[in-house]
């Protein structure tokens, strides 16, 4: 690399929608593993004469994530056509939005850094294409499942950077709990769209962006799409190092060789042609009906409240709020027992008790696992003493100020006790002890 560049990254996250029909007809939405072509009908295979009625419920859950997002969301929306030529598109075109989207100009803070959402709209799924050896099959089972896409702004700088936020709005996605967000079904694809600006270049000091950029399409892994952006910035920086400019297209991401594959030129906005779905009328929504959609406690206000109330450590409530199943099963636990919140954490996180008991029965356990300890002071005392004399350099190391060494002793008397007396207990035994010897 024989000049410095910034990288300019983007993403585009679709989401499928747990909806019991598709966005436009009565189909199931639960297509996974279902026999190929089995669940379709006239409306989502585009056959002449067949009309669209939107789903309700998945307009209703578009708002719910534009509003999780901070995103304005707009009174009047409507229904574009997409036209694009591709064997899983059986209409030739996609149901999806152009001008006036669901929710604009929001916002997530993900550490100390805020990333800047475009818009959030709603649109129809596509068939999927299976290549079996030399054949190209189609299966439109998802052909009109309802998907939200979710488009930032070119904010991210770096690989570990998209990675982060995009654990945290799957995580908010499991929260609104309006898709399961599982990748390996497809539920969540993550398409970056990456770049690189010359360091230096006169155009960089206004922000401008550069004059291609590259999507990486349809990954559906975390690890996978920052290695997909790793390679990306490798690749590119090799050709602009060679004073030329990479070509501005569609890439695929091979997981066995872990490098990008050009798929097809990248296309424009007015290649596809986009106008005004006519058989679906303007939405104009009312500020009332907009308000009356309500949000769930999200992750950042969860671990404030677990703070706050529950006196839990911030970084153990980090970690369980990552968790939304975890998270559901915790508040149980705490909601049902009168043991301490963070003594209850403590066995979630360090996996001291399953979670896949029932909520009774991990009651029980941890009850039982956290009763204090009843001790037989004679016997300590007797053990704290084998203990000191067993190690003196070590006790003479702790009194020269050594600490740690105190917990190598403490290790040692509840070896002796065999976890029949509690650490604290030691502790304070033992100070005294080494203090009056």
């Amino acid at each position: 690399m024989t000049q410095s560049y910034s990288p300019v990254i983007g993403l585009e996250i679709h989401v499928e929608l747990s909806t019991k029909s598709k966005m436009f007809c009565q189909c199931s939405a639960e297509y996974f593993g279902k026999e190929p072509n089995s669940n379709t009908c006239p409306v989502c295979l585009g056959l002449p004469g067949a009309l669209p009625v939107p789903n309700r419920v998945a307009l209703d859950w578009c708002i719910k994530i534009g509003k999780a997002l901070n995103c304005t969301i707009n009174v009047s929306t409507k229904f574009d056509r997409k036209h694009y030529s591709y064997p899983d598109l059986p209409k030739g075109y996609q149901i999806s939005q152009y001008d006036e989207p669901v929710a604009i100009n929001g916002s997530l803070k993900v550490g100390e850094k805020t990333f800047g959402i475009t818009r959030v709209h709603m649109e129809e799924d596509t068939g999927k294409l299976l290549h079996v050896g030399e054949d190209s099959l189609v299966d439109f089972n998802r052909s009109g499942v309802p998907l939200v896409e979710i488009v930032t702004e070119p904010d991210f700088t770096n690989s570990d950077e998209v990675k982060e936020f995009l654990q945290e709005l799957h995580t908010i996605i499991r929260y609104l709990e309006v898709s399961d967000a599982d990748m390996e079904k497809g539920s969540m694809r993550m398409e970056p769209n990456i770049s690189l600006r010359v360091v230096g270049d006169q155009k960089s000091d206004v922000r401008e962006l550069p004059n291609y950029k590259v999507e990486v399409k349809n990954i559906n892994s975390f690890n996978f799409v920052k290695k997909a952006i790793d390679y990306e910035l490798t690749r590119q920086a090799e050709i602009l190092d060679q004073s030329k400019t990479p070509e501005q297209e569609t890439r695929g991401y091979d997981e066995k060789t872990m490098k990008t594959v050009s798929q097809r030129s990248k296309e424009e906005a007015h290649d596809y042609r986009y106008f005004p779905e006519p058989d679906i009328p303007p939405f104009v929504f009312e500020q009332k009906f907009i308000d009356s959609i309500a949000l769930p406690e999200l992750p950042t206000a969860k671990i404030d409240r677990y703070v706050k109330e529950l006196k839990i450590k911030e970084i153990d409530a980090r970690i369980l709020t990552k968790d939304f199943e975890l998270v559901k099963y915790f508040e149980k636990v705490v909601e049902l027992s009168d043991l301490e919140p963070q003594k209850i954490a403590n066995l979630v996180i360090n996996s001291k008790l399953a979670t896949n008991v029932s909520i009774e029965e991990f009651i029980s356990q941890a009850t039982k696992l956290l009763s204090t300890k009843k001790t037989d002071m004679p016997t300590l005392m007797l053990a704290i003493k084998k203990v000191i004399a067993e190690n003196s350099d070590v006790v003479t190391n702790y009194k020269a100020g050594k600490l740690s060494s105190l917990m190598f002793l403490v290790g040692q008397v509840m070896r002796e006790m065999k976890g029949q007396a509690e650490a604290n207990l030691i502790k304070d035994k033992l100070v005294e002890a080494i203090s009056n010897s």
